[in-house]
């Protein structure tokens, strides 16, 4: 057992360790732990407890042991896989994108890192609300017939940023594979202006692959 109590001795020593959140979520309003923000002082406080952490992956999870160097004994974290689609990104950049995030809340849960501002940043905070009023309140999967255009798609309450993000990618790819003209992408644009600029407010990369998309579209339309 004494490996439970070096890893509680270590939690209350993460808890007296000064951290910053560089993360930030300018969609909702908050700020959070990157990986980068407290591995180190977690790596350090393990060293000196006489722990070491190793994160594996299979197929269909993740685990976190963290093993005492000084005698037998491990406690095992575990969290199922998931998977990611990030844009103008390969299969082994987004494997990538899916490890650091399962290292990250598997080290989370392994200390007990709690992020209070995150889930008071989606129950009510500003930044949110003036989301939704842009926003129509149904299922993020519809697109508008041609000549509409209508690209409609909201922030589930209990869902995350990047699938609104991905939700507003498939209506606009569905959209402009629908598209006959060039004057149809343009008509595309600018009747969903406001959702386009709601996309670049929240993230500025993503933005520009959305528009990579519209480019694409019209030269291909130019073409024929």
């Amino acid at each position: 057992m004494k490996i439970y109590k070096k890893l509680q001795e270590a939690r209350l020593k993460l808890q007296s360790t000064p951290m910053t959140k560089s993360g930030a979520n300018k969609f909702a309003g908050y700020k959070y732990f990157e990986l980068g923000d407290f591995i180190p002082a977690i790596q350090k406080i393990c060293g000196e407890m006489g722990m070491c952490g190793v994160v594996n992956y299979t197929s269909e999870n993740a685990f976190l042991t963290i093993h005492d160097t000084e005698e037998d004994g491990q406690v095992v974290f575990s969290s199922p896989m998931s998977s990611a689609a990030l844009k103008g990104c390969h299969e082994v950049q987004n494997l990538g994108a899916v490890q650091t995030y399962l290292r990250r809340y598997l080290w989370m849960t392994a200390f007990e890192i709690v992020e209070h501002d995150a889930l008071d940043a989606v129950t009510g905070s500003e930044p949110v609300k003036k989301v939704e009023k842009i926003l129509p309140k149904i299922p993020p999967k519809i697109v508008g017939t041609p000549g509409d255009w209508q690209i409609t798609a909201s922030l589930e309450p209990a869902g995350e940023v990047q699938d609104w993000l991905d939700a507003i990618a498939l209506a606009s790819s569905t959209a402009l594979g629908l598209a006959t003209k060039e004057e149809d992408v343009m008509q595309i644009f600018k009747k969903n202006k406001k959702i386009f600029d709601a996309v670049k407010a929240q993230d500025a990369v993503f933005f520009k692959d959305l528009m990579a998309m519209f480019t694409t579209a019209k030269t291909n339309l130019n073409k024929e």
